[in-house]
C-alpha cells in the first residue's frame, strides 16, 4: 500500500503542536486532574495525604513524581464505584475487566469521558490511515470489554462505516469481508491469526480481500508478527495501545506513514517511565513500566496508574507527541525461569524466525521436584505441508537451540500439526500456562 502523508487538514491542531504547549497544556490539565481527583475521591485524599503532598504542590510536570502511584488492586480494593469522582448518576456507562484472577477492575465514563475517548479513537484511525466514508469491520470482543464498543464509536465519530461484527464465529467473519469489502479491520493480532487461517481453509487468499489497514491492540505483539500477518493478509498493520483503566483503546496509536511506535495522545494522558523495582521515573530512551495520569477524564480520573506494561519513551516523528516502543513485556507476567527473566514475546520472535512454523505458540511451565521445565507448543505452517518425522524433529532442535542461544533457557519443543493449538475467538491469546505452585 503506498501511504501519502497526512494534510494538515487531517490533523487535530495540538497534533503539529510545539512541545512547550503542549507541556503548558499538560500543566494545566494535569493540575484540574489533581484538584479533581482530591476533591471528590476519598481513595486519593487518603493517598495523597500520607505521602504529604496536595494539588497545589504541582507547579511543574517533574513534581507529579511526588504523588503516589495507583494499581490494579486500588481499583480492586475500590470495588465497584469508589474511585469515581462524580455521583454514580452522572456516570453514562460502565466497563469492567473479566474478574479472572480477583474482582473485576470496574471503569466509569461520563457523556464527555465518552466523547472523548470517541474523539481520540477517530485520531487513531486518521493515524492509522483511515478517512470518512471508509468502512471498518470491528472484531473486538463487545460488552464489558473495552475494545468493542471503543473503537465502534471511533471509528463512527471518525466519518467511518462499521460492521460490528464482535469476535468469534470466524468462518461468518470471512463471509462479511468478501461479502461487505471492509478497508479497514480491528481485531487483536492473534484473533487476525486465525481469520487469516479461516481464509486459507476456505481456499481463498486473505491478500486478495478488500482489507488495506488492520489496527491490532489489546495485547503486546512483536514485528515478527506484524511481517507475518502483512504477509499473508496485504495489509499495513499499525499498532493501537489502551487499557480500560486509562481509557480503553486510543490512548496512544501508531501513524501509518511511520509506523515506529504507538503515539501517546499527550493532550490527555501525561506518560511516565519509572524503574519498576524503585519506582524512580527514568528519562526519556530507558526501558522502564509505562505510568499513565489521566488528563481530562471526569468519572474515573486515574493518577500514576502502574500499568506494568515495558517500554520506553521515544523522541516525536510523525506527530508532535512522544511515542511507545514495542511493548517488551509486563513486569506482571515475567516468567522466572531457574533465575532466567523470560517474556513470551521473546519466544515468539523465535518461533516466527522460521518459514514452517506459524505464530501460533502456548509456553507451558511446570515445577519437577526443585525444578522449573518449559515446553513450547507451536505449529506447523498449513502451507509447510506433510513434514517428515525426522523433519519435525529437525525443527523442534532448531527452535531449541535458538531459545537457548537467544533467552538463556534450556526447553522442551512440541511441534504440532496445524490447527492444534488452543485458539483464541474472542479476546487475548493464552500464551502462557504456569502451573507452579505460588
Amino acid at each position: 500500500m503506498t501511504v501519502k502523508a497526512p494534510r494538515p487538514g487531517d490533523l487535530d491542531p495540538i497534533e503539529t503542536a510545539s512541545r512547550d504547549e503542549i507541556a503548558a497544556l499538560q500543566l494545566q490539565r494535569l493540575q484540574r486532574t489533581l484538584k479533581h481527583a482530591y476533591d471528590n475521591v476519598p481513595h486519593y485524599r487518603k493517598t495523597f495525604d500520607e505521602k504529604g503532598v496536595h494539588p497545589s504542590d504541582l507547579k511543574q510536570l517533574s513534581d507529579l513524581a511526588r504523588f503516589p502511584f495507583t494499581g490494579k488492586k486500588d481499583l480492586r480494593d475500590n470495588y465497584p464505584f469508589g474511585l469515581f469522582a462524580v455521583p454514580r448518576e452522572k456516570v453514562a456507562r460502565i466497563h469492567a475487566s473479566s474478574g479472572t484472577t480477583g474482582k473485576p477492575t470496574v471503569v466509569g465514563y461520563t457523556l464527555n469521558d465518552i466523547s472523548t475517548w470517541a474523539d481520540l479513537v477517530a485520531r487513531s484511525i486518521r493515524a492509522a490511515g483511515g478517512r470518512a466514508g471508509d468502512t471498518v469491520h470491528v472484531a473486538y470482543g463487545y460488552g464489558l470489554f473495552t475494545g468493542g464498543l471503543g473503537a465502534h464509536y471511533g471509528a463512527e465519530r471518525a466519518g467511518c462505516t462499521v460492521i460490528p461484527m464482535s469476535g468469534g464465529q470466524t468462518e461468518k467473519q470471512v463471509q462479511l469481508i468478501t461479502d461487505f469489502k471492509p478497508d479497514i479491520i480491528m481485531v487483536t493480532p492473534s484473533y487476525m491469526q486465525v481469520i487469516i487461517e479461516e481464509f486459507q481453509r476456505q481456499g481463498l487468499d486473505a491478500a486478495a480481500s478488500s482489507l488495506k489497514v488492520g489496527i491490532f491492540g489489546a495485547e503486546p505483539w512483536t514485528e515478527a508478527m506484524r511481517r507475518e500477518i502483512e504477509g499473508k493478509a496485504g495489509i499495513d498493520a499499525v499498532d493501537i495501545y489502551g487499557l480500560s483503566e486509562v481509557m480503553g483503546p486510543g490512548v496512544a496509536c501508531e501513524c501509518i506513514e511511520s509506523k515506529d511506535g504507538p503515539v501517546i495522545w499527550e493532550d490527555h494522558f501525561y506518560p511516565e517511565i519509572i524503574d519498576p523495582v524503585t519506582g524512580e521515573v527514568l528519562p526519556d530512551g530507558a526501558e522502564g513500566e509505562l505510568v499513565f495520569t489521566s488528563l481530562s477524564k471526569e468519572a474515573l480520573p486515574i493518577i500514576r496508574y502502574r500499568t506494568r506494561d515495558l517500554t520506553r519513551l521515544l523522541p516525536p516523528t510523525s506527530r508532535a507527541f512522544r511515542r511507545m516502543g514495542k511493548i517488551v513485556g509486563r513486569s506482571d507476567d515475567m516468567l522466572i525461569i531457574r533465575g532466567v527473566n523470560v517474556f513470551p514475546t521473546q519466544i515468539e520472535e523465535i518461533v516466527l524466525q522460521h518459514p514452517k512454523l506459524s505464530g501460533q505458540y502456548q509456553i507451558l511451565v511446570k515445577r519437577d521436584g526443585n525444578l522449573d521445565e518449559v515446553e513450547v507448543r507451536c505449529e506447523l505452517q498449513p502451507a509447510a505441508g506433510p513434514q517428515s518425522a525426522s523433519e519435525i524433529k529437525e525443527l523442534g532442535d532448531w527452535l531449541k537451540h535458538r531459545i537457548k542461544t537467544l533467552v538463556g533457557i534450556s526447553t522442551r519443543v512440541s511441534v504440532q500439526e496445524p490447527e492444534t493449538i488452543e485458539r483464541t475467538l474472542t479476546g487475548k491469546a493464552r500464551r502462557v500456562i504456569d502451573t507452579r505452585p505460588r
